[in-house]
C-alpha cells in the first residue's frame, strides 16, 4: 500500500514539474512576443537594413602639361531586380532581353539566361547578378537602351553597380613614380604619398542585406553623397620621362646589368621632368619599374667619384689649390696607414695639375689633397657636407626617402683611412637624387633648390595648394669657387674621362663615377657606375643624372656605361626644346645691301621667282626641294633632301612648304607666329620615330 501511495505521489510530481516548464515556456513566449518584440523586430531589421559607406571617386594625377597619367574610370556590374516590371511589360520584352545579354557576354546561351530571370522572377529574388563582367560606360549606354532596362530602375529593375578602377593613359610609363594603393592603403608613389588629397571623402547610404549575402543599395533622402578627390598635377614630362625610361633600358639590356635609374631636373626650378627606374625581373627576362632607386633606401650607396665634386669644393672654397697647381700622383698609388689608394691608370698619371687631377679622375691627386689639407680637421671637411645639404634628407615630396650616411669626426668607426677615402665617394653613402641636387646647385649658380615633383593640388580649376620652388641653400659656395667648379665639370667632357659625351651642338658639363661595390663586408669585382651633369654648359637649363648597377662586360666605367645614357637623353631633350634652338644670327644677314632675301622652298617656284625679278641663280641638281647660298654675286640653290627616313630641315620655308614636308613624313606638327619657318624643335638628321611631334616656329 504504501508502494502505490510512493508510485502515486511520483506519478503527481512528475505531471507538477511538466506543467511548470509548459508554463514557463508559454510565458517566454508571451514575453518575447508582447514585451520584446519590438526589440527583436528592431534588430532584425538592423541586421537586415545598414548604413555603409559609398566610395567616393578618386583624383587624378596629371603630367605638367596636362596628360592623364592615371585616372578612376567607372565600370559597372550589372544587376537585376526581377519582380519590378509588369507583366505585360515582362512578357513582351524577356526574350529580346535574353538574345541582348547572351549576344553582348558570350558566355550562357539566350535561353539559360531567359531560365534564369523568370526563375528569379518566380521566387521573388530582389537581386540577381545577371554578369558579374564590369561592362564600361559606353556600354552602359547601350544596354539602357535594351527591353525592360530602358524602363530604368524602377520600372524594369535594372541596377548598373558603380566600380570605380584606376587606369594609365601611357600604362607602365613612370609607373614606380605614378605608383599604386592597395585595399590595405599600402603602396608607393604619388597615389601613395597623396593619397589624402585623392581619396576624397566617403558618402553613406543605406542598403539592404539579401539573400546570398549581398546588399542592395535603397535610394533614402538623408544619404551622404561622397566627395571625389583632388588632383595632383606633378612636374613630370611625358615625352622627357618617355625618353630617359628609353634610353636606359637599352643600355641595361645591352650590359646585362642589375638595375639602373635616370633623374631629369630642372635647375632653375628643381622640377623633376623624368624620374625612371628600372630593374631585372627575377626570371632574368627582362626589366621593370619595381622600386626608386633614385630616392628609396636601396639606392643609398657609395657614389665614388661624383663626390669628389664636393672635394674639390671644399679644397676651393679653404683657399687651399689654385686649379693649375701640380701634384705628384706618382706611379698610381699611395699608402695612406694599411690601405693603398688606387688610380685606374696603371703606372699612374705622374705629375699633373689640379685641373686634370679632377678631368681624369685621379684617386691618389684627391685624395692626397683633401688629406694634407683637412687631416688634421676632419671636421671642417664635413662641414662643406653639411653645407651643401648632402648629410640630411632633402625632404622630397615622395615618402620613403633615404637618410644619408656620413661618418663622424672622432666617432669610434672613423680611422685614419676615413677622410682619403671619404673624399673619393667611400665609407658614405648617398642617393642619387642627393646627388644630382649638389651638381643642380652647381649649374644654378650655387643656388641650392630642393628637387620637386608635385607642383599643384586642384579641384578642376580651383587650385586648393601649389608649391614653389624652395630654397635648400642660397648659396653652397662662393661666385669664384662656383665658376671654377663649372670649369672643372666642362673639362671631364671636353678632355677628361667622359670625352665620348662630347657634342657640337651644345655643351655637356658633368662627372663620371665609378664604385666598387661593397657585398659581405668586401669590395668586390663588381661596378656602381654613374654620370651626372648639366646642359647647356654655358647656360643650364636641364640637370641629370645616370645610374647603372653592376654592368657586364669590359669597361665597366661611368665614362663607358652611364655618360653615353646622359648624352642620348641630352640629344633627344636639347632636339625637342624649341628653347634650345634658336637661330644665333639672322640669314638675312648673309644678303644684306645685295640680294632680296630668298631661303628655301619648291625648287621651281624659287627659280621662277628670281628669273622674273633677274637675280641670277644657278643649280644642276634635279632635287625637288633646295635652299640658297651666295656664291660670287649670285644664288646658288643647295640640296635640301627630304626623301631619307630622318627629320628633314624646314628653316626658311613657307608653312605650306614645311607642313608638306613634315606630314608626310608622318609627323605631327605643331607651329606658332607667322612668316617662314625660323627654327624647329627636333634637329634635321636625327632619325623619326612613329607619332613624332615636331614644333616650329615662324618669324
Amino acid at each position: 500500500m504504501n508502494i502505490k501511495r510512493s508510485i502515486l505521489l511520483r506519478v503527481r510530481l512528475a505531471f507538477l514539474l511538466i506543467a511548470l516548464f509548459a508554463g514557463g515556456i508559454f510565458y517566454r513566449i508571451t514575453q518575447v512576443q508582447f514585451a520584446e518584440g519590438e526589440k527583436w523586430r528592431q534588430m532584425s531589421e538592423n541586421i537586415h537594413l545598414q548604413t555603409r559607406p559609398v566610395k567616393a571617386t578618386r583624383g587624378n594625377i596629371y603630367s605638367a602639361d596636362g596628360s592623364l597619367l592615371a585616372t578612376s574610370l567607372p565600370f559597372y556590374r550589372v544587376v537585376m531586380d526581377p519582380s519590378i516590371a509588369r507583366d505585360d511589360r515582362f512578357q513582351a520584352g524577356i526574350d529580346s532581353l535574353s538574345r541582348k545579354l547572351s549576344s553582348f557576354y558570350k558566355d550562357k546561351s539566350s535561353t539559360a539566361y531567359e531560365r534564369m530571370i523568370k526563375d528569379g522572377r518566380a521566387t521573388g529574388k530582389k537581386y540577381l547578378i545577371l554578369n558579374r563582367k564590369h561592362i564600361g560606360y559606353q556600354e552602359k549606354l547601350e544596354m539602357e537602351t535594351w527591353p525592360i532596362f530602358r524602363d530604368g530602375r524602377f520600372g524594369g529593375g535594372v541596377i548598373f553597380e558603380k566600380v570605380d578602377r584606376r587606369y594609365r593613359p601611357f600604362r607602365n610609363l613612370a609607373g614606380r613614380t605614378v605608383g599604386f594603393l592597395n585595399e590595405d592603403q599600402y603602396g608607393v608613389g604619388v597615389e601613395y604619398s597623396f593619397n589624402d588629397h585623392l581619396e576624397g571623402k566617403n558618402g553613406e547610404a543605406l542598403f539592404q542585406k539579401i539573400a546570398g549575402g549581398a546588399w542592395k543599395p535603397i535610394h533614402d533622402t538623408e544619404d551622404i553623397k561622397p566627395t571625389d578627390g583632388f588632383d595632383i598635377v606633378t612636374t613630370l614630362d611625358v615625352n622627357l620621362q618617355d625618353v630617359a625610361e628609353s634610353a636606359l633600358l637599352r643600355q641595361l639590356m645591352n650590359k646585362d646589368a642589375n638595375f639602373g635609374c635616370v633623374v631629369v631636373m630642372e635647375v632653375a626650378t628643381g622640377h623633376v621632368k623624368a624620374l625612371a627606374n628600372l630593374e631585372k625581373n627575377k626570371n632574368g627576362s627582362g626589366y621593370g619599374e619595381y622600386y626608386n632607386y633614385a630616392v628609396g633606401e636601396q639606392g643609398l650607396t657609395e657614389p665614388g667619384s661624383t663626390f669628389k665634386l664636393l672635394s674639390m669644393m671644399a679644397l676651393l672654397e679653404e683657399g687651399k689649390i689654385t686649379l693649375e697647381e701640380e701634384i705628384d700622383t706618382g706611379n698610381g698609388t699611395y699608402k695612406f696607414y694599411d690601405r693603398t689608394m688606387r688610380d685606374v691608370k696603371i703606372g699612374g698619371y705622374g705629375k699633373i695639375s689640379v685641373r686634370e687631377v679632377f678631368e681624369k679622375s685621379s684617386n691618389v691627386g684627391v685624395s692626397k689633397l683633401v688629406n694634407e689639407h683637412f687631416a688634421v680637421n676632419p671636421s671642417k671637411f664635413l662641414h662643406y657636407v653639411s653645407k651643401a645639404g648632402l648629410d640630411q634628407p632633402l625632404g622630397f615630396q615622395l615618402k620613403g626617402e633615404a637618410v644619408p650616411y656620413f661618418k663622424k669626426a672622432g666617432s669610434k668607426n672613423w680611422y685614419g683611412t676615413t677622410l682619403p677615402w671619404m673624399s673619393i665617394g667611400y665609407e658614405l653613402k648617398v642617393t642619387p637624387l642627393q646627388t644630382l641636387t649638389l651638381y643642380n646647385a652647381i649649374a644654378n649658380n650655387g643656388k641650392m633648390v630642393k628637387p620637386m615633383l608635385v607642383q599643384t593640388i586642384k579641384m578642376g580649376n580651383q587650385v586648393k595648394e601649389s608649391f614653389s620652388t624652395e630654397v635648400i641653400q642660397k648659396q653652397v659656395a662662393s661666385a669664384k669657387t662656383i665658376a671654377q667648379l663649372r670649369e672643372l665639370l666642362e673639362g671631364v667632357v671636353e678632355n677628361g674621362t667622359a670625352k665620348n659625351v662630347k657634342n657640337q651642338n651644345y655643351r655637356i658639363a658633368g662627372k663620371t663615377g665609378t664604385a666598387q661595390k661593397l657585398i659581405n663586408g668586401k669590395y668586390s669585382q663588381l661596378y656602381y657606375t654613374s654620370f651626372v651633369g648639366y646642359f647647356p654648359a654655358e647656360n643650364p637649363k636641364y640637370s641629370a643624372i645616370v645610374v647603372i648597377d653592376s654592368p657586364k662586360g669590359f669597361h665597366a666605367y661611368g665614362g663607358d656605361i652611364s655618360a653615353p645614357v646622359f648624352k642620348e637623353i641630352a640629344d633627344k631633350i636639347h632636339a625637342q626644346d624649341l628653347s634650345l634652338n634658336q637661330n644665333k644670327a639672322d640669314p638675312k644677314e648673309k644678303y644684306a645691301n645685295d640680294f632680296p632675301f630668298i631661303q628655301a622652298g619648291l625648287t621651281d617656284e624659287l627659280q621662277m621667282i628670281c628669273n622674273q625679278f633677274g637675280v641670277s641663280n644657278h643649280y644642276q641638281g634635279h632635287e625637288k626641294w633646295v635652299k640658297s647660298s651666295l656664291s660670287n654675286k649670285s644664288i646658288l640653290w643647295v640640296s635640301n633632301e627630304t626623301d631619307a627616313p630622318k627629320i628633314p630641315d624646314v628653316k626658311g620655308m613657307t608653312l605650306k612648304d614645311a607642313l608638306y614636308i613634315l606630314e608626310n613624313k608622318g609627323l605631327r606638327v605643331q607651329f606658332r607666329g607667322k612668316g617662314r619657318v625660323k627654327s624647329q624643335s627636333i634637329s634635321a638628321g636625327v632619325p623619326i620615330y612613329k607619332d613624332q611631334v615636331i614644333k616650329i616656329e615662324l618669324g
